[in-house]
């Protein structure tokens, strides 16, 4: 099969709250049979993984692993709303720290991907998003952990090894980035051209994103000074 199917189905399991013995009788096999399907020591055929899926009511892809989504939906670029959508879930209560950071990121994002479209360097792309992703994940599963009692389905990484995991791929993705926008080759990766570097400076970012220039001078600002350094007067 493959390495998600057997980690996969466990989780299933436990958020059920069934016994291997339960699910087993359910699925008409044996618990030792179940057992070595959970810890990937046999393979089961296509007939089972089928009756798995109608079982715990997920798709096929999504018990092996080719779609986070449950349902097996794959998300394309048309169907990811835009950041600012109206609705509910863009909606903040209370306090006003969680609608200005958002801001200041949203916008400073903005910038960043403008940027990194100029430049035109799919690697350099890659990695910077993949050095941003990760961010987004550790802060998510902070979140997401703090209750126990919340189902772990959701990760593939182990909670234990995903803080450890999560900042190595982000240190791997800074070093390549880094390489890349020094026009340095990593592996297959073609790096930006001499030519296509931009050519920056606070009143040019100012004067060319005008609505978004302050925000991200001030998430400088407040990042340096988490680091202990303040800009002298």
């Amino acid at each position: 099969m493959n390495s998600y199917f057997p980690r996969i189905i466990t989780l299933l399991r436990k958020e059920r709250g069934l016994s291997q013995k339960a699910a087993a009788e359910d699925l008409g096999i044996s618990q030792a049979l179940l057992s070595h399907y959970e810890k990937g020591i046999r393979e089961c055929g296509l007939e089972f993984v089928v009756k798995v899926a109608d079982y715990y009511d997920v798709s096929c892809d999504y018990l092996l692993g080719r779609s986070p989504n449950r349902t097996g939906e794959t998300i394309t670029v048309e169907a990811i709303p835009e950041p600012d959508a109206a609705g509910k879930e863009n909606a903040f209560r209370g306090s006003l720290l969680p609608t200005l950071n958002k801001k200041l990121i949203a916008n400073s994002l903005n910038i960043i991907y403008d940027i990194l479209q100029k430049c035109k360097c799919k690697a350099l792309t890659t990695e910077i998003s993949t050095l941003l992703n990760c961010a987004v994940y550790k802060s998510f599963r902070i979140l997401y952990s703090a209750n126990s009692k919340n189902p772990q389905g959701l990760f593939a990484v182990p909670q234990k090894l995903s803080g450890g995991l999560s900042s190595a791929a982000q240190d791997t993705a800074e070093a390549c980035a880094l390489s890349l926008s020094q026009g340095e080759g990593v592996e297959d990766m073609e790096p930006l051209e001499k030519t296509a570097a931009p050519a920056l400076s606070p009143e040019q970012i100012s004067e060319e994103y005008p609505l978004f220039a302050s925000s991200l001078f001030n998430l400088i600002q407040g990042a340096e000074q988490k680091m202990g350094k303040r800009k002298s007067k």
